[in-house]
């Protein structure tokens, strides 16, 4: 049992029955002859309704284990991810929704931490940012406009806007939660003197 001030993004929890993950909680002190009170995002680990609650500060709540597995990511079928458990070999799939724009990124054989709940994928441990390819896109030109943009395609087929200097067979990293750019990858090179 956990106490409502005690929340914490990530933590899963049962009230009244239903079982619940914590996306983001906000605590606000107590004015005058009003008590405090904790809201919590939370989000249905079955439905995936998304609720947002209101809790004393001292309200006891149950809070849940989490099994965290590292599993490699194998494949993409449709709106589906399958991983495997490098340790028994065990295959689980995983819909492409609870993964987000990351699922685009995601490359056979990488490794991602997967959270679970009674035997079920419930969330993903994501970086927020990656690094990928650019294959097709316009030839660079250095143009004094800073706000200027081009398309191109990464190489997992997913397009985005990138600024007028980046070449084709660049490296680029892309923020995961915004699907934008964020800037070019430099290779850096030690030079011997």
């Amino acid at each position: 049992m956990v106490t409502a001030s005690e929340l914490q993004q990530g933590m899963v929890v049962r009230i009244e029955g239903q079982t619940y993950r914590v996306l983001s909680v906000e605590a606000k002190a107590a004015a005058a002859k009003l008590g405090g009170v904790v809201k919590a995002e939370l989000s249905n680990v079955i439905t995936g309704r998304l609720w947002e609650a209101r809790f004393r500060p001292q309200e006891r709540l149950e809070d849940l284990p989490v099994e965290r597995r590292n599993m490699e990511f194998l494949f993409r079928e449709g709106d589906t991810c399958t991983f495997m458990d490098p340790n028994n070999f065990e295959q689980v799939e995983v819909p492409g929704e609870m993964l987000g724009r990351a699922a685009d990124f995601l490359q056979s054989g990488s490794a991602v931490p997967l959270e679970f709940f009674e035997g079920r994928p419930i969330s993903a441990v994501l970086p927020d940012i990656v690094e990928a390819r650019v294959v097709h896109t316009a030839p660079p030109s250095h143009s004094q406009q800073d706000s200027a943009w081009k398309e191109a395609t990464l190489e997992n087929g997913v397009s985005i806007r990138v600024p007028l200097f980046i070449a084709p067979d660049e490296r680029v990293r892309v923020d995961l939660r915004t699907g934008r750019y964020m800037e070019r990858v430099h290779n850096d090179r030690k030079r011997i003197a």
